[in-house]
């Protein structure tokens, strides 16, 4: 799949890429674009997402870059959005699942589900598990990006996983990157042949934290003086673990890790709950399929 080197995948490679029009996803894509992979940018904003594919063409010589419209929050667009790359290449060699957000007031997706679970993990469940047969190929990787932050999370909230009782910002927030970590684990452990790992960017000067997107107001100010005082990384910097993992020999080699800064990191005790993980896996399928979109086996 790669050289050794973390700046792409090999031409002949197809690489999908949730949220690829912006900050950290577009430095990804942008990345992955460069050792001549097909790249599709899944985004809920085409018109941007279009501008970006114009710019990573320029940029790369790679003219092999496409977009195709994913709103997370919305499971039949989810299940569109698959459809479409499964009609556009024959295989997918990576899949990134890269967008996410956070919510300042309690909002709920499409189908009804709380919309910071629904964006960050749900939705990624539902185009990891439809395109499953695409991936099924030696080597194939997934790879999620979650945060340091599920470490607020003592747990999936199984009595109320939509916080329709104190909902706070934070606690849907960690809880949807604690669910993207478990996901991980149980997807190495059921799926033979692909590779699946969570990773961590670090903190990132990008606009994720700005407006209406910021988990909270004080974590936003903590966020923009990390930027200030340099203590934050660049878009490109925080892209880098992800490209390491989706490219790299060495992520190739293992499955089911959490990573930060290139390198297996050892994620909270609730991230490492083998039960818990079982149990999140037939819950999200549950959901899924009860929102009408059909998945295949698994």
């Amino acid at each position: 799949m790669s050289d050794g080197g973390t700046t792409g995948l090999s031409a002949g490679s197809v690489a999908v890429v949730t949220g690829g029009n912006r900050g950290i996803g577009q430095a990804t894509a942008r990345a992955l674009a460069t050792g001549g992979a097909t790249t599709i940018l899944a985004c809920r904003d085409v018109t941007t997402a279009e501008q970006v594919a114009r710019e990573n063409r320029a940029a790369t010589g790679n003219d092999a870059i496409h977009v195709v419209p994913l709103d997370l929050a919305d499971l039949d667009s989810v299940a569109a959005c698959a459809a479409a790359i499964r009609g556009a290449v024959p295989a997918v060699d990576v899949l990134i699942n890269n967008a996410g957000g956070a919510w300042r007031a309690r909002e709920l997706s499409m189908q009804g589900f709380e919309a910071t679970f629904a964006v960050n993990y749900l939705g990624h469940y539902a185009l990891t598990r439809l395109l499953l047969g695409d991936l099924r190929r030696p080597g194939a990787r997934v790879v999620s990006v979650t945060s340091a932050g599920h470490k607020v999370a003592r747990g999936i909230n199984w009595d109320d996983i939509g916080f329709e009782r104190g909902w706070r910002s934070m606690r849907a927030y960690a809880q949807a990157k604690l669910a993207q970590i478990l996901f991980t684990r149980e997807l190495a452990g059921r799926v033979e042949g692909i590779v699946a790992h969570a990773v961590h960017p670090g903190f990132v000067a990008s606009d994720f934290y700005k407006g209406d997107t910021t988990p909270q107001a004080v974590f936003e100010y903590f966020v923009r003086l990390c930027a200030r005082v340099g203590m934050a990384k660049t878009v490109e910097q925080g892209a880098a673990t992800t490209v390491h993992v989706a490219t790299a020999p060495d992520a190739g080699a293992s499955t089911g890790l959490y990573w930060a800064n290139s390198k297996p990191r050892t994620p909270s005790r609730a991230a490492q709950d083998v039960e818990a993980a079982r149990r999140l896996w037939q819950l999200s399928e549950s959901m899924v399929t009860g929102a009408g979109i059909s998945l295949p086996s698994c």
